[in-house]
């Protein structure tokens, strides 16, 4: 929340902020494919324990460059690219080691949904808090804060204790464990069509996120504490949506959840667009949060269940590339006819296509001349 503000309050352009989110995850989405194979024969463990700590060393420079005053935005693009290489190899192992955290494999939809409401707590606090530090400490605050918030991650990371031999994997050449991984990705029946509506639907309709310091400040006349509410919703949305999909007791009809909660999202962006209230607007973030989260975590618990142990990383790496990758080229299109057109009419064009294309999916996998349904797993 406070680098979206800080961004927008140093430039005053929509496009910018479309690039600083293009910077940290396009560079993330470039070495995704690497990741993948390596965390595929690596302890993932360790992998996180590298990741988190270079997290923190982020975190602090960010910090540093906010409190001295020597902060620009060439300088938010660079700590952006290296958060993105970060994330690159965090998120995927992190996906990929939720899986290993469990005895059952009946509870890995629990699992996954109650990792996401432990997510979705943090950005339901985060944002209202960071607003209100932003509008009286500044922006440094909230990045030492952020700073000091890796520290315990470290510490339970380090003392965390794994049977080793779940997560021991054989070491493939890396060109063979490449294509070997995106060759059984693309061919598997359920695998391929979730992640091709994911990336849509990251690619058109979740770069909403993006443009809310425009529409904090532009549309609804607040400032910080507004945009903090107003990601403050999303996130309690996004809760309760992991909280529910976290009290279902079986995998049964998800397949049919993922295109319905990424096309209700795709509803919901419109009617976003179209409020000039901020009481509706966060209502409005409650809803899009709710069915983005159900989206992702429907689809995450079906590939997970669908993946064969040894290709586990390189799917997650996949599968958070679907968003991480496509979001950027969608938040830097979102900044340009934004700026071109309105952020109206630039969200309201992006809420259609994401809930056209989701409706496109659902006929052709469950329409009438189509009665073929993913197995149950």
């Amino acid at each position: 929340m406070a680098m979206s503000w800080l961004v927008y309050k140093l430039t005053g352009s929509a496009i910018l902020l479309g690039v600083i989110d293009f910077s940290s995850q396009f560079s993330a989405f470039l070495l995704m494919p690497i990741a993948g194979v390596l965390l595929d024969s690596f302890d993932l463990r360790k992998s996180l324990l590298i990741t988190q700590s270079l997290g923190l060393v982020q975190a602090l420079l960010l910090w540093l460059m906010t409190a001295t005053g020597t902060v620009n935005f060439g300088n938010l693009v660079l700590v952006s690219v290296f958060l993105g290489m970060i994330n690159a190899f965090d998120m995927p192992g992190r996906q990929a080691f939720t899986y290993h955290l469990i005895d059952k494999k009946e509870d890995l939809v629990n699992a996954i949904a109650l990792n996401s409401s432990l997510f979705n707590s943090a950005r339901l606090i985060g944002p209202p808090v960071a607003g209100l530090l932003v509008a009286a400490l500044g922006e440094e605050v909230c990045f030492f804060v952020n700073a000091l918030s890796f520290v315990p991650i470290v510490f339970i990371l380090w003392s965390l204790k794994i049977n080793v031999q779940r997560v021991k994997r054989r070491k493939p050449p890396f060109w063979e464990g490449l294509t070997t991984g995106l060759r059984y990705a693309f061919h598997n029946t359920l695998i391929a069509p979730i992640l091709g509506l994911c990336s849509l639907s990251s690619f058109i309709g979740m770069s909403y996120i993006v443009l809310l310091p425009v529409f904090a400040r532009d549309v609804l006349g607040g400032g910080p504490q507004t945009l903090g509410f107003l990601m403050g919703a999303n996130g309690l949305g996004a809760l309760i949506g992991a909280l529910y999909l976290a009290s279902r007791k079986d995998l049964s009809r998800l397949d049919r959840m993922v295109p319905t909660a990424f096309g209700l999202l795709g509803i919901g962006v419109v009617m976003f667009a179209r409020v000039k209230g901020t009481s509706l607007a966060m209502l409005l973030m409650i809803f899009n949060g709710f069915w983005m989260i159900t989206g992702w975590s429907a689809s995450n618990t079906l590939l997970q269940t669908e993946v064969e142990e040894d290709k586990r990383a390189r799917v997650m790496s996949l599968y958070t590339m679907s968003f991480m990758g496509m979001a950027p080229l969608g938040s830097l299109l979102q900044g340009y006819f934004s700026q071109k057109w309105g952020i109206i009419n630039s969200l309201t064009l992006s809420g259609t296509l994401c809930f056209a294309a989701s409706a496109i999916f659902y006929l052709i996998r469950f329409g009438t001349a189509n009665k073929t349904e993913w197995p149950s797993h």
